[in-house]
């Protein structure tokens, strides 16, 4: 039974995938979920969704029932994944990480359908988040999901201090500009819309102050918001790229372990190939990093006593 669990995990996991009938199954969940997001989109046009009602049925059919098969084998298979094998609940752990809750969001609006009295245009945006599912097969999408869980402070920091200059923004309009315009500016909660507009430096202009003090203080409000606006762009910025150095890193690593022997044989390039891929690299990027520690190597060996092997540095 543990083989058999290994054999399934292996065929359904992205990040091991080294043969063509686990490939071919990526590719045909990948057709399945954007051919059952198409449809979702094309249902909202009134004429399409009458003309096709029963072919976008046919399609909801066969997909959630797809998918349910596939969440149910992956919840089955999943002690075999060395992730969850370690805990004395493997399924439950599973069950309760990202991408297992994402398998269950994208099944759920159809059986939600039968037990509770919805709104189908709910039901039917909802079912838009199997796009999420993607994310399984994306090394952009995981790595920016990566990145989002290791600066998840500096986010909550960053969406802190704009939480408070909102409360004050609104405040400071509120002060200036409620008796000149009580119908936009009556309430801090009401000149709140103000405030998120103008510190997210999108300033749509439906609301605008009219004192010199409120345009005064807007003025400043909206210098402020530029920088507001680009510090989570920052953090974004600086931790995708401290991510890619630690992978790169990393890739330098195994082939320096493989290279210990002073030559890279066929299981070795299978195995670092499911390390490029683990890790979301290129090609180009791994034969970049594969030249680099080979001619690090070469100048390692070159620096030693061909006599006694003393290092000559």
């Amino acid at each position: 039974m543990g083989q058999l669990q290994k054999i399934v995990h292996e065929k359904l996991d992205p990040s091991s995938r080294s043969d063509l009938l686990g490939r071919l199954l990526d590719l045909f969940l990948i057709t399945l979920i954007a051919i059952n997001v198409a449809a979702v989109i094309l249902e909202t046009v009134e004429s399409i969704e009458i003309r096709f009602r029963l072919v976008f049925w046919v399609i909801e059919i066969i997909s959630v029932a797809v998918f349910t098969v596939e969440y149910a084998v992956r919840v089955w298979a999943c002690p075999a994944n060395p992730e969850f094998s370690d805990g004395k609940y493997p399924r439950i752990a599973y069950m309760t990480s990202p991408l297992a809750l994402i398998d269950l969001i994208a099944i759920l609006p159809f059986y939600l359908g039968f037990v509770v009295d919805m709104d189908l245009r709910f039901l039917r945006i909802l079912r838009l988040l199997r796009i999420l599912k993607l994310t399984r097969y994306s090394s952009a999408m995981s790595m920016l999901l990566d990145v989002f869980r290791e600066e998840a402070n500096a986010f909550f920091a960053g969406f802190f201090i704009l939480i408070v200059l909102l409360v004050l923004a609104a405040s400071g309009a509120y002060l200036a500009e409620h008796e000149v315009q009580p119908d936009k500016f009556g309430s801090i909660p009401a000149a709140m819309w103000w405030a998120m507009a103008t510190l997210t430096t999108v300033g749509y202009g439906d609301v605008t102050p009219a004192t010199p003090a409120g345009q005064i203080f807007g003025s400043l409000v909206g210098v402020v918001g530029i920088g507001i606006a680009a510090l989570p762009a920052g953090i974004l910025a600086s931790g995708m790229a401290d991510l890619l150095r630690r992978r790169r890193a990393e890739m330098a690593k195994e082939l320096r372990v493989a290279l210990e022997d002073g030559v890279i044989d066929a299981d070795e390039e299978r195995e670092l190939e499911i390390v490029r891929r683990d890790l979301g690299l290129s090609r180009r990027i791994a034969e970049e990093i594969r030249a680099d520690v080979q001619r690090a190597e070469g100048t390692k060996t070159a620096r030693q006593c061909p006599h006694c092997g003393e290092n000559l540095n």
